[in-house]
């Protein structure tokens, strides 16, 4: 993991935005407390760390919420990832196969 921003807020916002290939409504930090600690740490503690990539936390993701039959939720990961060219279309099929 690099900081290649001084604020966790903004290095968040940064992947926030990539992961979700710009398809996202972002708030500036100070709009909701729980937006900033979410941004703060689900996207600059978390999905920054260099362990697993943002495809391998994807298809983790994806199942968590399919499990949970969160299909709007899955739509959402689903159009990421073939926006980022993590899946493709056949790849998101047998991930609901799976």
């Amino acid at each position: 993991m690099t900081d290649d921003s001084p604020v966790p807020y903004d290095r968040g916002l940064d992947v926030l935005r990539d992961v979700y290939a710009g398809d996202v409504v972002t708030l500036p930090e100070g709009t909701m407390a729980f937006n900033d600690v979410m941004v703060q740490t689900l996207f600059d503690q978390v999905w920054r760390r260099d362990v697993l990539d943002v495809r391998s936390r994807r298809l983790l993701l994806m199942g968590v919420i399919a499990a949970n039959g969160q299909v709007d939720t899955w739509k959402i990961q689903a159009r990421a990832a073939l926006k980022r060219g993590e899946l493709t279309p056949d790849e998101l099929r047998e991930t609901l196969v799976m």
